[in-house]
């Protein structure tokens, strides 16, 4: 399986390059892991559309979609790590949300609370629980600690 994390714009701030690149880096440790800038989302669709062995699975983060514990997405990466799913990626979204196309193509909408974070952190916090999820996995230490 390979896992990406897309994301709508550029980054400016150095401190959330740095912290995507560290989580990007701790989650490589454990599934092929890729960190993708896009222009806009008819790009992103453009990457679902790759062809493969299993259809690619597209997961947007919206804050309408379903908020889910770490452990229930950790249970997500377990049942596609499982199945064979070549390619799940998780996008992030422009400023104004997601087109209805958009939302339409994703394999599913998912939530990180009911506030409402700046594009960039929510970058960085995804890039965590995607991380976390994969140490809740594998018995990894790091969920009970934090």
């Amino acid at each position: 399986m390979k896992l990406r994390i897309a994301w709508i714009g550029r980054t400016k701030d150095s401190a959330i390059q740095t912290l995507t690149a560290e989580y990007l880096k701790r989650l490589s440790r454990y599934v092929a892991t890729e960190g993708i800038e896009l222009a806009d989302e008819s790009a992103l669709i453009k990457l679902t559309e790759r062809t493969g062995r299993t259809s690619s699975v597209l997961v947007l983060m919206d804050q309408r979609g379903k908020q889910v514990s770490s452990e229930e997405l950790a249970n997500f990466l377990r049942y596609h790590r499982d199945q064979g799913t070549q390619d799940v990626i998780f996008a992030i979204g422009p400023a104004d949300g997601w087109e209805d196309a958009t939302l339409s193509a994703a394999t599913q909408v998912l939530s990180m609370g009911k506030m409402t974070l700046p594009h960039e952190l929510a970058r960085v916090v995804l890039v965590e629980q995607l991380y976390r999820g994969y140490t809740i996995l594998t018995g990894h230490p790091y969920h009970g600690g934090h």
